[in-house]
């Protein structure tokens, strides 16, 4: 019979605060990368580039959203080694700096008829500055929240990087929807985009106070006072773990559906030269209600993914997003605000996180302690910058005046859907396997039954702790 203590890192585990760390720290940053999202559909078209041609300013303002998923691998290979070597709480806090800082800066910048070309330069330097920041953050949370989190639950704790993630999304669209919806337009498009962007000083503050809190991981300190601790955990990665690298880099190509919710869909519905005419704050309202029923969600999906496996809910969650996508631009196309709200409940807020809430615990679980936080940047990062130029190609295969726009893109959604998800089939099954076994390919999973007994002493714990409490 398994014994988890031999199997397990030993020292203080903050399940809890580890959980609240992750959630928080991403909602944060990620309100900060969303809110340029947002702004890079709705706003930047009209103030950052030339006014002659509606379509090359609509191209070029979402290519310098895909600009910020360029710098991701080079932040990922950094960030990924400082994470593997000086540990993950350390990387966490300078990803909130270089993300907050950024932010603040974009909100400060002089626009196109202020001083021409030099306004969008300036704009991608500071978008590459985000992404690079950026890489990190998840695969850092992640590691932190599974490496503090107990046998079993690891796919419930893990899954509030990204239930965090969601929120950050909510509170971006949140920010924008009464300023879009209150200001008059040429106050909005002159100062009042900037305010969301300024505000990111909160995040700094909020951020760093509760960050620095959470120590460092068990297994990272037990890592790191071994002889055998990695110099060069990149290297390391590419050599050792270069399949699963690989199967993560098709799986990451799921960022197609936000994709296709939040920046493209954006586009698609309200920017004039489609003709669609949703109103700006009308559609702000559809990945807010999205994110809302997923933060619901996604704890559900984490803690489903502890009893029945990381796989059944990924790919399922991934090819069923993938045919929803199909309506969700259908009820754009025929102006149906309703429908539109509807399918974007399903696609977004529920379906798709059979993904969502399940890869922040499959993604690490597949790489071992000593080079987890690399070889999950970087092969995460690596996949999201590949569909980080899918808005400017769909528009680009899609322009305005196009027929069938949701077909076509519909049907290239369905298609990278459907890569990631043979990619998760093709791997190995991680919910049974210790911590300190991750990642070796000779792993024991722990027999079911014997699992199923761990968990449920893990949890009747919890709920002696709790109610001592």
């Amino acid at each position: 019979m398994s014994n988890p203590q031999d199997s397990e890192p030993k020292g203080r585990h903050q399940s809890k605060k580890a959980a609240a760390s992750g959630w928080i720290g991403s909602a944060l940053e990620y309100y900060d990368f969303f809110i340029y999202a947002t702004a890079a559909s709705l706003i930047f078209p009209q103030i950052f580039f030339p006014k002659g041609d509606p379509t090359i300013a609509i191209v070029a303002s979402l290519a310098t959203y895909g600009v910020g998923y360029v710098a991701r691998p080079i932040g990922a290979f950094v960030l990924g080694h400082w994470g593997d070597t000086k540990g993950r709480k350390h990387m966490l806090l300078i990803c909130m700096f270089l993300m907050g800082f950024s932010t603040i800066a974009v909100g400060l910048l002089p626009t196109y008829d202020q001083v021409g070309l030099l306004a969008p330069v300036l704009l991608v330097l500071l978008r590459l500055i985000q992404g690079f920041a950026v890489a990190g953050e998840i695969s850092g949370a992640s590691s932190m929240i599974l490496e503090h989190a107990p046998f079993g639950r690891r796919g419930f704790f893990a899954s509030f990087t990204l239930q965090g993630v969601q929120a950050g999304q909510i509170l971006a669209a949140a920010v924008f929807l009464p300023l879009a919806h209150y200001m008059p337009d040429d106050a909005f498009l002159s100062w009042g985009w900037r305010i969301p962007f300024i505000l990111s000083f909160v995040v700094i503050v909020a951020g760093y106070i509760i960050r620095r809190e959470v120590d460092e991981t068990p297994a990272f300190t037990e890592e790191v006072g071994t002889e055998a601790a990695p110099k060069a955990p990149v290297i390391e990665a590419f050599t050792q773990s270069w399949k699963d690298m690989l199967r993560v880099v098709c799986a990451a190509l799921m960022n197609v559906i936000p994709v296709v919710a939040t920046v493209f869909g954006a586009a698609y519905a309200v920017q004039p030269a489609y003709g669609i005419g949703f109103q700006k704050d009308i559609y702000l309202w559809i990945p807010v209600l999205g994110n809302i029923l997923a933060v619901i969600v996604i704890p559900m999906v984490g803690n489903l993914s502890d009893r029945i496996g990381r796989k059944p809910p990924i790919v399922l969650g991934s090819l069923g997003a993938g045919l929803l996508s199909f309506g969700y631009l259908y009820a754009i196309s025929i102006h149906n605000v309703p429908l539109a709200i509807v399918m974007s409940l399903l696609m977004w807020g529920i379906v798709y996180q059979g993904y969502n809430a399940v890869f922040p615990s499959f993604y690490p679980e597949l790489f071992p302690t000593r080079t987890r936080c690399s070889a999950m940047a970087i092969s995460q990062n690596l996949g999201t910058a590949i569909t980080a130029m899918l808005p400017a190609l769909f528009v680009a295969v899609a322009p305005p005046g196009a027929a069938n726009i949701p077909m076509i893109i519909g049907a290239l959604t369905l298609g990278i859907t459907a890569i990631a998800a043979i990619a998760v089939m093709s791997a190995r099954e991680t919910y049974r396997i210790h911590l300190n076994d991750l990642g070796k390919p000779n792993a024991v999973p722990v027999p079911k039954d014997e699992y199923d007994r761990l968990r449920a002493q893990t949890l009747a714990e919890a709920s002696l702790t709790k109610a001592v409490a």
